[in-house]
């Protein structure tokens, strides 16, 4: 009885089984284990809870707690699933697998739709847009001149919206991704189709690309 109640306490919670993540992720049995060293490193770096608080988040994409970044925020909102404040290992691994070079194009676009979709009214608004591409740059360490900026957007929205509303819609989305591929790019981490029981330090890396 010892030994089993030990054996319970290994795990904190919103732990789940491999098996079952890996049944509904292209990810392996062995490859949710590797995520799930990975996830207990990033859920005890500032809270010992088994849990990922946004403060741990930002520690693992900056190296600093405390660095505000839209781009991190989104993210992390979106793996916040339950929107309960933290990242389960469950919803680590979900979300996360959207990431996979072998998740389906159309969960890729999805996900970066809703990104993008900061207000989250079903679609993409010309503020928005312009946040989140200031966002990439300095999450990038990348200046360029609001002029330049204002460029980029007003050319995706041209684009883009093509029902000319000023907005994007998930429809317009997809067919200006399916015009423009490289802009799902940053939706593909090549790192996760070879994880082992060893992977030690994955860390989220995005790559501004052009629109």
């Amino acid at each position: 009885m010892g030994c089993f109640c030990l054996k319970k306490l290994r795990h904190k919670a919103g732990y789940e089984a491999p098996i079952n993540l890996a049944s509904e992720t292209p990810f392996t049995v062995n490859e949710v284990e590797a995520l799930y060293d990975l996830f207990k490193k990033l859920s005890n770096s500032i809270i010992d809870d088994g849990l990922i608080h946004k403060e741990e988040f930002q520690l693992a994409l900056f190296k600093n707690s405390n660095k505000q970044n839209l781009f991190a925020d989104r993210i992390f909102d979106l793996f916040d699933v339950k929107h309960n404040g933290v990242i389960e290992f469950g919803e680590f691994v979900r979300s996360l697998s959207v990431f996979h070079p072998n998740a389906p194009e159309a969960d890729k676009i999805a996900f970066l739709f809703k990104l993008y979709d900061l207000r989250q009214t079903g679609c993409i608004e010309v503020e928005e847009l312009k946040e989140m591409v200031m966002a990439l740059l300095c999450e990038n360490n990348m200046s360029l001149s609001g002029d330049v900026v204002d460029l980029i957007v007003e050319k995706t929205m041209i684009e883009a919206d093509t029902k000319r509303d000023g907005k994007i819609d998930d429809e317009e989305w997809k067919e200006f991704v399916k015009k423009n591929p490289s802009v799902i790019k940053i939706m593909t981490l090549s790192d996760l189709k070879d994880l082992t029981l060893a992977f030690p330090s994955f860390v989220m890396n995005s790559e501004v690309r052009d629109l």
